[in-house]
């Protein structure tokens, strides 16, 4: 069908870097309304509400069907369960260190998904995948700077408490991720994906009212707290959706590498935003993290026709 036919490649790229960007700047939108008081849990349930009112219609849209696998509806939980303990992480994360570094740190969830996967009883890692991981954590050293904490410098508690979230959420994300992989590939990707919303939303919305987080559900002190969230959702929801809808022109094993340009995005905007600088060798280093997860999660493909 037309309608599936592939977008030449340099537009695919263009709307994942596009998407990436859009990524990107709902977690500076998080930073700052996170400033102004707004409770975590708050964020995650607006972001997760609407777009799961969204990937909703688009199911509506597309007439999928929800009858699931047999079987799957235990996994499809604990996809759902993981997605809102990640979410938690992330934004956890960008509260306390510059939202670039949470992000590097997030994104080596493709080095433990490897791992994982090895250890679950899948593919040993490849040479050249063990290589370009041991490069990848080389370049995360320097990106947190952490030979100038050995020398004494000292940022608090925060980023400890930062660093430790981020990587918990790359922990859950990985497994987030085998499972999508390995339990529920036979799943229509968009009824998996607003199931997993609705049970972020669910789960987060008890935990709100249970009281379990004091202030998650607190709202912004100020107009650019509440400016803020609404940014983060559009951002997040409009990115989150429309690589649901386009996935199927966008060549996403031969473009998906594209979308590791997030931190990257992070790093301009938290400079020109939130004003957050690193230094130059962190700025290094963390290329160096972007470049080695781009090169690992790269596949090779035949050419094509047309």
């Amino acid at each position: 069908m037309p309608s599936s036919a592939l977008f030449p490649r340099h537009i695919a790229v263009l709307i994942l870097a596009l998407l990436a960007s859009s990524f990107a700047g709902n977690h500076i939108a998080a930073r700052i309304t996170f400033d102004h008081d707004t409770g975590l849990l708050l964020a995650i349930l607006c972001r997760s509400g609407v777009t799961t009112l969204v990937l909703a219609g688009l199911v509506w849209w597309r007439r999928d069907s929800l009858k699931l696998p047999a079987g799957t509806w235990p996994w499809q939980l604990a996809l759902g369960l993981l997605i809102a303990t990640q979410s938690f992480c992330v934004y956890s994360t960008v509260a306390r260190i510059p939202v670039a570094l949470a992000l590097l740190i997030v994104n080596i969830a493709p080095i433990l998904l490897v791992l994982l996967t090895w250890a679950l009883g899948g593919a040993r890692p490849t040479p050249r995948a063990m290589l370009l991981m041991g490069v990848i954590l080389f370049g995360l050293v320097f990106a947190l700077d952490v030979p100038s904490r050995l020398n004494g410098v000292d940022d608090g508690i925060e980023w400890v408490e930062g660093v430790l979230f981020g990587i918990g959420a790359a922990m859950v994300f990985a497994v987030a991720l085998w499972i999508t992989d390995h339990k529920l590939a036979g799943m229509v990707g968009t009824v998996r994906s607003m199931l997993t919303m609705l049970i972020v939303f669910s789960s987060v919305a008890i935990a709100g009212v249970s009281g379990v987080m004091p202030g998650g559900l607190g709202l912004p002190s100020a107009p650019v707290g509440w400016v803020a969230l609404a940014c983060l959702v559009v951002l997040y929801g409009v990115a989150f959706s429309t690589l649901f809808i386009c996935m199927t022109r966008l060549d996403m094993a031969r473009n998906a590498p594209v979308m590791n340009v997030e931190p990257v995005a992070s790093l301009v905007f938290g400079w020109l935003i939130l004003g957050q600088l690193l230094s130059p060798g962190q700025i290094i280093g963390g290329l160096i993290v972007v470049s080695g997860i781009v090169l690992l999660t790269y596949r090779r493909s035949g050419p094509r026709r047309g």
